[in-house]
């Protein structure tokens, strides 16, 4: 007897996938409305100061330029929830490239052209931009990114780590980092005749846009729609709203017109966040047999003017490794910089960078392998909380990833393989991502003919969540796949949380598939044909998602990488790489394959080619575009592999998954920094490990 194939674990293709090679397909700034105005925004030219005088007059002698909006004109808005889309609403400069001005024209060349005749004069003020170990501004703030403490102590860590007999004692300095997804950050605001708002906003979660634009432009929730259909990659940088979608909808107010607006990549850096640098001191003290007694991990990391925002890069101490003694801490300095944010996997991607090297050190300090170090630190609770895990698949991870990577038998000399003027080395490093989910809100229908519909404000930012939600829908309902069409992506849609802190698909898929199966016991007890307009549940998690859990809840993963280290040029390249993980059930192996992948091609580019420095002088970043800013290219990943161990853990939610979108970059920069240690005997502890770092290292 065959049965049919369960739709929930299968690789289903991505529902949108056809539409996007196709070019059908259509993004934020890609509406076509009718009489549609373009607009460019003008980045302030100073660190730090007041805009004294704005001169319009040569550029609205431009032909095409309809209006120039500054501090003068621009339509007055309400408090914003965030800071940063308070713009156009005084002289203020608070960093370079803080929007001054926005030039609105009949096209995009025309607004540009404007925007380079305006001629703008200021009153500068001292500025700030660079970070230091022991800035005088530094203080300790009470709460880091995501509300973790900011300083967490057990024991007495002093005391552990001064009688440890085998103590490492780094720092490691990392650099501001930069999202720059494919889609730059664009808006097409349109305000209809009855005063309705609709906005088409590359965002990754259109609920926050929509209550964020009513609250700044005071309007009440219903008379806001924001539809984020198709998003071209945010990496955390859309994941609230950025300063475009409040100049777009203001210049639409301003003009009467539709007005789309798309950020220009080289401004990007100044407005929609970046990962912030850090200085990390990380301290281990252990026994002999390798055995940790000490743990410390000390962050300082800057913030802007504007707003505090923490890295909590410390955090991951406080999950990974067992000891009886520890301090993890985060200090900050606001400086005359833009706001960091939200980057792919914010505090566990830098933090992990520091803790996974300098465990690689205490290996090299105990001349033990670096793998059986991680194994004897495993931890069976988590050491902050001292809650049990719900599940914590390291070990496997470790063991299976060593297997397949061919590990045994690897002579942990430094230097010792050459093919030619290559050194070749390997690596290791761990990986952890806490799993979260938060209340949602979901809708089911059945139709007469048999199909269905779901409907869920969830953001597909090119995860393949479309995908993924039919999927458990299907299950949930007993349906065949091509059965159940979904909606998302548009604010009128029932209410759901943003694309981020890998908890989308936890969040919504929890909704779905609590309104999929409620609606199956619907019509498990309905007789005779359905209604015409057929049957329709809602669903909400508000209850479920916010009962505190007993256990600590959280992904592992190991990287394993190799590279080679061209002695005359100073060039790594990564020969291969491989990474394990235990993520609860993957519930779409092509997905989120995809999803390893990008991360660990992510921890690529932060090991050895993104970095991005801020000019003291002129107080930006130098790296400002994808000319200076190298992203990882195929030419630089040429064998990259993820697999997955199997995870059952009942303690999550019904699917029993957790996030796969972040995981994948903690620790794969540490991975091949490591493996660079490995082929050199040279330990660089600011990376990129670019040529130029390079070179001068190598004996």
């Amino acid at each position: 007897m065959s049965h049919a194939p369960q739709p929930l674990g299968a690789p289903a293709v991505r529902r949108e996938g056809r539409a996007k090679v196709t070019g059908t397909a259509r993004y934020a700034a890609e509406r076509g409305l009718p009489g549609c105005l373009y607009a460019w925004p003008v980045p302030a030219s100073v660190p730090a100061g007041r805009v004294t005088a704005v001169r319009t007059v040569d550029a609205l002698a431009q032909p095409g330029v309809h209006c120039v909006l500054t501090h003068d004109n621009a339509p007055r808005l309400e408090e914003p929830d965030d800071p940063i889309l308070a713009v156009l609403q005084d002289d203020r400069v608070p960093h370079r490239g803080w929007p001054v001005a926005l030039v609105v024209a009949d096209s995009l060349a025309a607004a540009r052209a404007g925007a380079d005749a305006l001629h703008i004069t200021y009153e500068t003020a001292p500025h700030d931009v660079r970070l230091t170990a022991d800035h005088p501004g530094l203080y300790t703030p009470e709460n880091a990114n995501g509300g973790y403490p900011a300083v967490r102590e057990r024991g007495d860590f002093d005391g552990a780590f001064a009688g440890s007999p085998v103590r490492v004692d780094v720092t490691y300095t990392l650099e501001a980092l930069h999202n720059h997804p494919m889609e730059p950050h664009a808006t097409t605001a349109h305000w209809s005749p009855e005063g309705h708002l609709t906005v088409w906003d590359s965002s990754q979660g259109s609920t926050k846009v929509r209550d964020s634009l009513a609250a700044a432009f005071g309007l009440t929730t219903d008379r806001v729609t924001v539809v984020s259909e198709h998003v071209g990659g945010g990496f955390g940088s859309k994941g609230t709203p950025r300063p475009q979608v409040v100049l777009a909808t203001m210049a639409a107010l301003h003009t009467g017109c539709p007005v789309e607006l798309a950020l220009p990549r080289r401004q990007m850096p100044a407005l929609v966040g970046h990962r912030a640098p850090t200085v990390q001191r990380v301290r281990l003290g252990a026994e002999r047999d390798g055995t940790l007694t000490a743990v410390a991990q000390e962050i300082v990391t800057h913030t802007s003017r504007l707003k505090e925002f923490v890295e909590q890069a410390a955090v991951p101490a406080r999950v990974m490794y067992g000891s009886p003694h520890s301090r993890t801490t985060h200090r900050v300095t606001a400086l005359d910089v833009p706001s960091p944010s939200w980057m792919r996997a914010p505090g566990e991607a830098s933090g992990m960078y520091a803790l996974e090297s300098a465990m690689d050190e205490l290996a090299t300090a105990l001349a033990l392998d670096p793998v059986e170090l991680r194994l004897r630190n495993d931890p069976a609770e988590e050491p902050d909380s001292g809650k049990p895990f719900s599940s914590r698949g390291l070990a496997a991870c470790l063991r299976e990833g060593a297997a397949r990577f061919g590990w045994q038998g690897r002579d942990p000399a430094p230097g010792t393989r050459r093919e030619g003027a290559l050194l070749l080395g390997t690596g290791v490093a761990s990986a952890t991502y806490p799993a979260f989910a938060g209340a949602s809100h979901a809708s089911a229908h059945a139709a007469p003919d048999g199909r269905y519909r779901i409907a869920v404000n969830a953001t597909d930012i090119g995860t393949g969540a479309r995908t993924v939600l039919a999927q458990i829908a299907a299950q949930a309902l007993g349906a065949p796949l091509d059965d159940v069409a979904i909606d998302i992506g548009d604010s009128d849609l029932p209410d759901a949380p943003l694309a981020g802190g890998s908890t989308g698909t936890a969040s919504w898929g929890w909704a779905v598939h609590k309104a999929a199966a409620l609606l199956a016991e619907r019509l498990a007890a309905h007789t005779g044909p359905l209604p015409a307009d057929g049957l329709t549940v809602t669903a909400d998690t508000t209850e479920e998602t916010g009962r505190e859990s007993p256990y600590a809840r959280h992904a592992f993963g190991a990287h394993f990488a190799e590279v080679a280290v061209d002695t005359r040029t100073g060039e790594v390249r990564v020969r291969r790489m491989l990474g394990v993980f235990a993520a609860g059930r993957i519930l779409n192996p092509r997905t989120a394959r995809s999803q390893f992948i990008g991360g660990m091609t992510m921890g690529i580019g932060m090991a050895l080619t993104e970095g991005s420095t801020m000019d003291p002088v002129f107080g930006d970043f130098t790296e400002c575009d994808l000319a200076s800013y190298h992203v990882p290219v195929c030419a630089d990943v040429t064998a990259i592999d993820a697999h997955w161990i199997e995870e059952d853990d009942p303690h999550l939610n019904p699917m029993g998954s957790k996030g796969i979108g972040e995981i994948g970059i903690v620790g794969s920069a540490a991975a091949v920094g490591n493996a660079f240690h490995h082929a050199t005997g040279v330990r660089l502890r600011t990376p990129p490990l670019t040529p130029d770092r390079v070179l001068t290292r190598l004996p």
